[in-house]
């Protein structure tokens, strides 16, 4: 253990602790290197919520066409291949944090104006723009 000064004795430079001056000067780097990492990190939360999305846009049109290929139609509902099994669920838009999807349907048969049309594809319901300048809805 270390020894404790008695009273009246001096003081050693490593006896006295810190200064307020280099406690400043530490919190002023500190500082200034958190103000140049946060938008870093904030561009990696969007690159993340993008590659999300891609993801989920794959996945999504990967099971539309499986269901397309395997009744003949396509599905009615993006609902429908949760019921029918294509997907376990329908997962939630990243970019607006809802399954909002906008959904495309098929034109409809103008020989056959009986028949409803289907869900050809899928986008974002998202109007923003990603990083590179295109909106999500154009994925």
């Amino acid at each position: 253990m270390g020894r404790r000064p008695g009273p009246g004795a001096r003081l050693t430079s490593l006896d006295r602790g810190f200064t307020l001056l280099e406690l400043i000067v530490v919190i002023s780097l500190i500082s200034i290197l958190a103000a140049i990492a946060m938008p870093q990190f904030r561009i990696a939360i969007i690159q993340a919520r993008e590659a999300v999305l891609k993801e989920d846009l794959y996945r999504l049109r990967q099971a539309i066409d499986q269901y397309q290929a395997d009744k003949g139609v396509y599905p009615p509902t993006l609902e429908s291949l949760v019921e029918e099994g294509y997907i376990r669920r329908l997962e939630a838009d990243p970019m607006t944090h809802a399954a909002d999807w906008e959904v495309v349907y098929e034109d409809v048969d103008s020989s056959d104006p009986s028949t409803t049309p289907g869900v050809y594809d899928v986008h974002s319901a998202s109007t923003n723009s990603s990083l590179r300048g295109t909106p999500y809805n154009e994925w």
